[in-house]
């Protein structure tokens, strides 16, 4: 697959965004964790800009005996990719829905090589 160049590595603030146009498609490169990630920005719901919406992470409830709510807390290994058009919700790491498995955002692969940072497509 042919690769394209998205910046140098570190470029993209962590927890950023760097949307580039490859062809007719708007692909957004996400770095969190000195990790890099990269979708295609279009929620499958009804065509958002899923990768220009915020970054945050999974919500868990903290349940006491009884099943009483004891409140909420976060997840910060589960970060999620929240469409700002409608708040759907998807897995940083894999794209996929947080409910739906079946919908989810289309993947590009991250290659990082000397220094640089290049998206397949």
């Amino acid at each position: 697959m042919p690769e394209v160049l998205v910046c140098k590595d570190g470029e993209i603030a962590e927890g950023g965004v760097r949307l580039i146009k490859v062809g007719r498609e708007e692909i957004g490169v996400i770095r969190h964790s000195n990790k890099y990630y990269a979708y295609r920005n279009v929620c499958p719901h009804q065509g958002g800009p899923a990768c220009e919406g915020l970054r945050m992470p999974q919500v868990v409830d903290r349940i006491g005996e009884g099943g009483i709510l004891l409140g909420q807390t976060f997840d910060e290994d589960d970060m999620h990719i929240v469409c700002p058009w409608h708040g759907y919700e998807f897995h940083l790491a894999d794209g996929c829905h947080v409910i739906d498995r079946n919908l989810r955002l289309k993947r590009y692969e991250v290659v990082q090589r000397g220094g640089e940072i290049f998206i397949a497509v």
